[in-house]
C-alpha cells in the first residue's frame, strides 16, 4: 500500500510560513528551507526582544529622570529615597515624562521631597 500523504496540511503550513516570511530579503522570502529557518530565528528574536525592550525603557526612564534630579543638585538614588520617604507613588515612566516635557511639575515634586 502507497504511502498517504497530507498534501493539503503541508501547502498550508507551507503557506503560513512563507507569508511570515514576506518583506525578508533574497531566498528568505521564498525558498522553504531557507524561509523556515528565518522566520524560526525571527520568532526567537521577537520573544527574546520583548522582554529587552521592557528593560530598555526603563533604563532611559532612569536616565531622564537622573537629569532632571541632577539639574535640582541630587542624584537618582537620593530623589528616589526621597520620593520612597514621602510615601510618593510615582512610577518611573511618569517621572520621566514630567522631567522631561512638565519641569514645573517635576521642579513642584522635587521641592515638595525636600
Amino acid at each position: 500500500m502507497p504511502r498517504a500523504t497530507n498534501s493539503v496540511a503541508t501547502k498550508a503550513r507551507k503557506k503560513r510560513v512563507l507569508k511570515q516570511a514576506k518583506g525578508f530579503f533574497g531566498r528568505r522570502k521564498n525558498v522553504w528551507t531557507v524561509a523556515k529557518n528565518a522566520v524560526e530565528k525571527a520568532m526567537v528574536y521577537a520573544y527574546r526582544d520583548r522582554k529587552q525592550n521592557k528593560r530598555n525603557f526603563r533604563a532611559l526612564w532612569i536616565m531622564r529622570i537622573n537629569a532632571g534630579a541632577r539639574l535640582h543638585g541630587m542624584s537618582y538614588s537620593q530623589f528616589m529615597g526621597k520620593l520612597k520617604a514621602n510615601n510618593i507613588e510615582l512610577n518611573r515612566k511618569v517621572l520621566a515624562d514630567l522631567a522631561m516635557n512638565h519641569p514645573a511639575a517635576f521642579t513642584a515634586i522635587v521641592n515638595k521631597i525636600k
